[in-house]
């Protein structure tokens, strides 16, 4: 294996793959295959179930991806497949990394003539219900919206041929673990079927897993997650709470951030700190768990094209995502959880990149920095910063206001809110109950 690009040694076109992928592959510009790919993909091309420990970044969307659509092209379907049964189900526990799997195969398999669809809670329920009547080979999902759909019995599962769950490790800590085995149990039996496991950890849980729901697996362990941090270069910044702000306009005015995570460990954390960019003409935006579906692929998409360059995120977004060219992960606040520090910095050094990992240390959070480095097996870089670092903010701008034709004042809106007041307001005055009495 090449230690400086970070490929392997095993070409794909030497792979037995359909021809139709091998013209996908080409044409996305890929020539050898990554270390989990060289280990995984000659196996699951002869059928072996994988059970895989490897990390996003690594090329493991593309080896089960690949395994999985040539197992389709090269073995028939069952004899009474339905068009509403799906082929082949992939298991993912977040929106962004469902749809981030779904932009894959379409590149992958646009020769394949395989249909895809993805499917995830908060946008498009019924768009997503008729593409699941009409059918499609490959269905990558995540497992709450999924069931739904199920149960409803829009879509049923007595023809899947391939099984992959992305993430393993994540769905037992998102508390999708029974949804995943619910849905495994209304499949054709493991035997009957290709099953692809990957996870950051091979733990004994899934473990466990793996060996209920697979047939006999081969275990292929990559890279683990804390060796990532070797390629990124770490400082951490001790100051106050108070300087958080202003050491953070400091650093983005003399660094000019190419592209740049930050991250928090609360909404409200997020809000302010987008509130503070907004007040101080950076082009920012915040990410969380209750941002709608399609505000969030809008904000994703412009942060991936560069239009903007930085991206304040809670740890929803920790995990998942491929954006490339991260060039930079700022911990605004550091994580109260070691493994979340590492899943943070790795947004960044991206498939044998390099890149920058910077974090701050105040009086709140300081105290999980020993916690940190013992994980990562080593000490991170310790600064202060200097008195010219720190920029004097703005004020924060907590929303954008928006003009009005005719100018003047926004009037509130006679709402239910402002209804329900007034009902109140009139039994009061005339003693109902509910009312105020004097």
């Amino acid at each position: 294996m090449s230690v400086e690009t970070h490929l392997s040694e095993v070409r794909f076109d030497s792979l037995d793959m359909a021809p139709a992928l091998l013209q996908g592959i080409e044409a996305a510009g890929f020539v050898y295959c990554t270390p989990v790919q060289a280990l995984s993909l000659p196996e699951a091309l002869l059928g072996r179930d994988i059970a895989g420990q490897a990390q996003t970044g690594t090329g493991k969307t593309a080896a089960f991806l690949l395994a999985a659509m040539n197992w389709l092209l090269t073995k028939p379907a069952h004899d009474k497949r339905r068009r509403e049964q799906p082929r082949a189900v992939i298991l993912a526990p977040t929106r962004e990394l469902a749809i981030q799997i779904g932009r894959d195969a379409e590149v992958l398999g646009r020769f394949s003539g395989l249909s895809t669809g993805v499917v995830f809670g908060g946008a498009d329920y019924d768009g997503q219900r008729s593409m699941l009547e009409e059918g499609v080979d490959i269905l990558i999902a995540t497992p709450g919206r999924m069931i739904d759909y199920f149960k409803q019995k829009v879509f049923s599962l007595g023809s899947v041929d391939v099984l992959v769950l992305d993430e393993a490790d994540r769905m037992f800590d998102l508390g999708f673990i029974s949804d995943v085995r619910y849905l495994m149990r209304r499949m054709p039996k493991p035997y009957k079927r290709l099953n692809m496991l990957f996870s950051a950890t091979l733990s004994y849980r899934v473990a466990e897993l793996a060996y209920e729901h697979m047939n006999n697996p081969l275990e292929v362990e990559i890279e683990p997650d804390r060796k990532t941090v070797e390629r990124i270069r770490q400082v951490v910044y001790f100051t106050a709470v108070a300087d958080k702000v202003s050491l953070l306009l400091g650093l983005l005015a003399r660094e000019q951030f190419k592209r740049t995570i930050l991250f928090v460990n609360t909404k409200r954390a997020g809000e302010e700190v987008a509130a503070y960019l907004r007040g101080n003409q950076i082009n920012g935006a915040l990410i969380s768990g209750d941002v709608p579906q399609h505000k969030r692929i809008r904000l994703l998409e412009k942060f991936s094209s560069g239009e903007l360059p930085v991206l304040v995120a809670t740890d929803v977004a920790a995990r998942g995502l491929h954006i490339p060219d991260v060039s930079h992960v700022i911990n605004f606040d550091l994580p109260t959880d070691p493994e979340d520090y590492v899943h943070r910095i790795g947004r960044t050094a991206r498939a044998g990149a390099e890149g920058d990992a910077i974090s701050f240390a105040c009086e709140a959070y300081s105290y999980h920095l020993p916690d940190i480095e013992e994980y990562i097996g080593h000490k991170i870089e310790g600064v202060s910063p200097e008195s010219g670092l720190l920029v004097e903010p703005n004020p924060p701008v907590w929303r954008e206001k928006k003009s009005h034709p005719g100018g003047g004042r926004d009037k509130p809106r006679r709402g239910r809110r402002n209804r329900n007041q007034r009902l109140y307001r009139g039994r009061a005055a005339k003693g109902r109950p509910g009312g105020k009495r004097d």
